[in-house]
């Protein structure tokens, strides 16, 4: 907390100032009341000299009628002014204080909230609805900035929670690998080699994972620096020189029906895009299958659809693919892949200001679509 000491607040302050201003107008008022009566009243006609009259119940002689009127006059005024000169001053206190208090509301709400919040209650918000005003405008940009906090917090939970939970695995096969070899005497070179190949088959996945992780990390939810034109056409053919060796392996044949489609975006992370769909086709695909690509080009949305033939895929499943780490439906269970692929291609295509759809094709395998903004 700061060691200012705190002023009137701003509710007081427009009390003051309005109740300041109506008084100050107020008494200017009541001044040239008084001085208007004291002249309407000296213009009052002469009466005959050494006559008398009578005024608030006393004789007053001729000569000083006018006097006595004007002076009888500005009590008066004076009196009945003062009066309404308090009622205007504690009215306008009264309503300055309470419609500040009324529009100034929502500033309280702000506070309120903002010194509730924490990295554990970032759910709360104003949910403003009175009138469409600058406070109102504060309000909701506020609520605004308080779910692009919570999005963030909640992605770098699910980083760490996802990242923790992914490298235990790997991490937990060296260790016991190194336990149990160098717990043997005996160990000759052929199991130190074997040790060896587990070992850097651990320490590659985990390589694998958090390089995957920190793509989904950099995109999920944010958008990227557009560094140009990039052809689908080209970042495919990178793409596919990955893949493309155990695809051979497998006896998988692919088809590539390509019109030269082109996207504003980075063009390193569209090749993650290719590249994902096509290893994911390739590695979810049966031995001797099929895998057809396509791009299409249209005034909206350019696509890239990647379809493959591979096991049965049930509708009501499809959007739990995009979940991180699912793999073919199957939580967690897979021997190969991060579980990342599809994950991190939905946080692409939304950091380009796209989407993603998948359906299932008919005998088994999947169609994955990334719409992406044409050029114009």
């Amino acid at each position: 907390m700061s060691g200012r000491r705190r002023g009137l607040g701003l509710r007081a302050r427009i009390t003051l100032l309005t109740t300041g201003l109506v008084a100050a107008v107020s008494a200017l008022l009541l001044w040239l009341g008084w001085l208007l009566a004291g002249g309407v009243v000296a213009s009052v006609p002469s009466l005959p000299e050494g006559s008398t009259v009578v005024v608030g119940g006393i004789r007053v002689r001729a000569d000083q009628l006018a006097d006595a009127l004007a002076e009888n006059a500005r009590e008066r005024v004076l009196l009945a002014g003062s009066v309404a000169f308090v009622c205007v001053v504690a009215a306008t206190a009264l309503l300055a204080w309470v419609i500040t208090g009324r529009v100034l509301r929502p500033l309280r709400e702000v506070t309120t909230t903002a010194q509730r919040l924490s990295v554990e209650s970032l759910g709360a918000r104003i949910g403003h609805r009175g009138a469409r005003d600058e406070v109102a405008e504060l309000a909701d940009t506020f609520d605004a900035m308080l779910d692009r906090l919570q999005a963030a917090f909640s992605s770098q939970r699910q980083f760490v929670a996802n990242a923790s939970h992914e490298l235990r695995t790997p991490l937990a096969v060296i260790r016991t690998e190194l336990d149990v070899t160098l717990a043997d005497p005996d160990a000759d070179e052929a199991e130190l080699r074997r040790m060896a190949e587990v070992v850097r088959s651990a320490t590659l996945r985990a390589g694998e994972l958090v390089e995957a992780l920190l793509v989904l990390a950099r995109t999920d939810g944010l958008g990227v620096n557009v560094t140009g034109p990039v052809d689908l056409s080209t970042v495919i053919a990178g793409a596919w020189r990955s893949a493309r060796v155990e695809a051979e392996r497998r006896g998988v044949r692919a088809t590539f029906h390509e019109s030269g489609a082109r996207v504003a975006g980075d063009a390193a992370l569209l090749e993650r895009v290719a590249g994902n769909l096509l290893e994911n086709a390739v590695r979810h695909n049966v031995d001797g299958g099929w895998i057809d690509v396509r791009t299409a080009h249209g005034p909206q949305w350019t696509m890239l659809t990647v379809s493959s033939s591979g096991q049965v895929v049930e509708p009501e499943r499809v959007a739990e693919l995009f979940e991180p780490f699912r793999r073919g439906g199957v939580d967690r269970t897979a021997h190969t892949g991060t579980g990342l692929g599809l994950s991190i291609v939905r946080a692409v295509a939304r950091a380009h200001g796209g989407h993603v759809t998948a359906e299932p094709v008919r005998g088994g395998g999947l169609t994955v679509t990334v719409h992406l903004p044409s050029l114009p």
